[in-house]
């Protein structure tokens, strides 16, 4: 019996490095989903309301820096939160003078979500995001491709933080003439989708956001 114990620890300790190896080669992917709770953004106004506090009631906006000022507690960084995440952040900066606040957050003006496609496509731009859609069908609103586009290797920016995207290459070159959709990508608010002339030979993984803006501006 104890030589069974010991055998399958060993197995346990053998593969435990190439475990740790594994998640520490592989790198993150770019998902799929698009997020269901919204999350604030620059520009965005919130009216935030203390119920037994009135006097400190008031309307902020989220400046560039992801920064709002609160009349009690100051600065407070809400860029990327959501409604909740913000009311709780808020809760928390409050109660350093106030005991047991009870605060409301209610998003009056707000960012509408969209993405973007350029390049090679009849009509380039942004395009509001009322629904989920997927690369090929935000360049069929885009007017479809035209006819000198790199269909093989269309790229999609996807912003990860404040100065970083993600690249992913989509091939979708057979798309349009069968039904297998597997090399598609449902897309996510402020995605950018680059449909090239020519052909990539080389793009990292991923990229600084001002080389992505030098990239895709040109071309909108």
């Amino acid at each position: 019996m104890k030589h069974r114990i010991y055998f399958a620890l060993a197995i346990c300790l053998l593969a435990l490095p190439l475990s740790i190896a594994a998640q520490v080669q592989t790198p993150p992917r770019l998902t799929t989903v698009t997020e269901d709770r919204y999350r604030l953004q620059p520009g965005d106004v919130l009216e935030v309301q203390f119920r037994y506090s009135p006097e400190f009631n008031q309307t902020v906006t989220v400046q560039p820096d992801g920064y709002i000022t609160l009349e009690i507690g100051g600065d407070l960084k809400v860029a990327g939160f959501t409604l909740e995440q913000t009311r709780a952040a808020i809760l928390r900066q409050a109660r350093t003078r106030l005991q047991d606040p009870v605060a409301t957050i209610v998003l009056k003006e707000f960012q509408r979500p969209y993405f973007v496609v350029a390049g090679e496509v009849s009509q380039p731009g942004k395009t509001e995001m009322r629904e989920r859609v997927t690369a090929i069908q935000a360049i069929m609103l885009a007017g479809g491709m035209k006819e000198t586009a790199k269909s093989s290797q269309v790229v999609v920016f996807r912003k990860i933080n404040s100065d970083w995207a993600e690249v992913k290459l989509l091939n979708l070159k057979n798309i349009r003439r069968t039904s297998d959709l597997e090399n598609d990508l449902t897309l996510q608010a402020g995605d950018m989708v680059f449909v090239p002339r020519d052909k990539i030979s080389k793009i990292e993984r991923f990229m600084k956001l001002a080389s992505v803006a030098a990239f895709m501006a040109p071309r909108l």
